[in-house]
């Protein structure tokens, strides 16, 4: 064995131009794991034409051919199994092949998402027959977003019948369990953000909280531009608030436009933009001409140009975001990356990016009125909101994807021998 390393995840694979394809910020993950084995095999499900040709459009597809790095790259298309009897059926053939990639590699990272259909888990159970250590990466609590979201009234009046019994009789009470087993036995333990740390790491030997990032130094906003913000603060300019991400239920829009709402009724001069779209989009419209506040907000809807997307959160002075559910969402550092600091629900994810050097201010998950609150207060009292400014860059210069993919594969490196 050279010094390869398998990667078996969820993210999946699509066809582009007739050519096996990630979406573009895998393929620069990709590229850094290049920068850091001699050759990187990743195996991942394969979605099948008639479920990509209906899958969303907020996807920037690349063909994996065309990276710099694709003559040491090897891509193993798993089957997209989702469904039990899909599952089953496809179960001992990818767990053979499986086997056997594993035994070509000298370093092995599993990425654990579900129960059905989740080849990275399965991996894990075939490392172990080898005797062979692994890798876990895990980068949000998956249990805990089911409960929070499949228990939902919005959810349970959406949601099939079937799906719902799936979820209650098999992947809920199953999930945690089969993890904690699978991170029990393995060698390393690497969990995105300290949501997915605290919840894991006590069944890991040697755990690592660590980042999935795909923001470059070049993207840190330069003091000129600070400088320029902090300014247009200080002159009482009307407050910018935005936020980059899906219209779904997990990210809590529904919360953000009530904010909103709130802020209006108070006074607070505001322009307030959401970048994204999502199965929400079109009841994030309707609510918001509701509430009568169109006026003071833009949802964009869907935008590809990642540089746009960070020149956004450079010109504004909050990233306002209500999530609900333990994950690890980018956009968090991207928002620091660009001096933009964090205001919205406490979890131990965000407070943890600006643990060392501030940069955020959080209340509560679900009490929309109180960030409110800390909303207007934070206008009032325009000193305090640009030193937020100020101290979310400082802690946005802890987050390149360079430095993260060179520290994570040295742990990799470190710990599997």
């Amino acid at each position: 064995m050279k010094n390869e390393i398998l990667l078996v995840m969820p993210v999946p694979f699509q066809i582009v131009g007739g050519r096996l394809g990630f979406d573009d910020q895998t393929c620069a993950g990709l590229v850094r794991w290049a920068e850091n084995f001699e050759r990187v095999i990743m195996a991942c499900p394969l979605i099948p034409e008639h479920i990509a040709a209906n899958s969303e459009t907020s996807i920037t597809w690349q063909a994996i051919a065309d990276l710099p790095c694709a003559d040491r790259l090897e891509l193993v298309p798993l089957p997209y199994t989702y469904k039990g009897p899909d599952f089953i059926k496809a179960y001992r053939a990818t767990s053979k092949l499986l086997n056997v990639k594993i035994q070509e590699c000298q370093y092995l990272c599993f990425a654990l998402s579900g129960v059905i259909g989740d080849w990275g888990a399965i991996a894990c159970l075939e490392a172990l027959k080898l005797k062979r250590p692994y890798t876990v990466w895990i980068d949000r609590v998956e249990y805990e977003v089911i409960g929070r979201t499949l228990f939902t009234k919005e959810s349970l009046e959406k949601i099939s019948l079937k799906h719902l019994l799936k979820n209650i009789l098999i992947t809920y009470p199953l999930l945690k369990p089969y993890q904690r087993y699978l991170i029990r036995h393995s060698q390393l333990g690497l969990f995105q953000g300290q949501d997915c740390y605290s919840a894991y790491s006590p069944f890991c030997k040697n755990s690592y909280c660590v980042y999935d990032i795909h923001t470059q130094k070049s993207d840190q906003i330069d003091s000129s531009s600070l400088n320029l913000k902090v300014k247009s603060i200080l002159q009482g300019e009307p407050l910018q608030i935005c936020y980059v991400g899906r219209a779904a239920q997990m990210k809590g829009p529904f919360d953000w436009l009530r904010v909103i709402h709130r802020l209006c009724e108070a006074g607070v001069n505001l322009k307030a933009t959401w970048v994204g779209d999502g199965p929400l989009l079109s009841e994030m419209k309707a609510l918001a001409d509701e509430l009568g506040i169109t006026e003071h907000i833009h949802l964009s809807g869907f935008v590809g140009d990642r540089s746009q997307i960070l020149e956004t959160m450079r010109k504004h002075h909050i990233f306002l975001f209500c999530h609900k559910t333990p994950e690890s969402p980018r956009c968090l550092v991207e928002s620091l990356v660009s001096g933009c600091p964090i205001i919205g629900y406490n979890s131990p994810y965000s407070e943890g990016l600006v643990y060392q050097f501030s940069g955020g201010a959080f209340v509560p998950i679900n009490h929309w009125q109180n960030l409110a609150d800390l909303i207007i207060e934070l206008n009032s009292d325009r000193e305090k909101l640009s030193k937020l400014v100020s101290q979310s860059a400082l802690s946005g210069q802890e987050f390149d994807e360079q430095s993260v993919f060179q520290k994570r594969s040295n742990l990799i490196k470190e710990n599997l021998i």
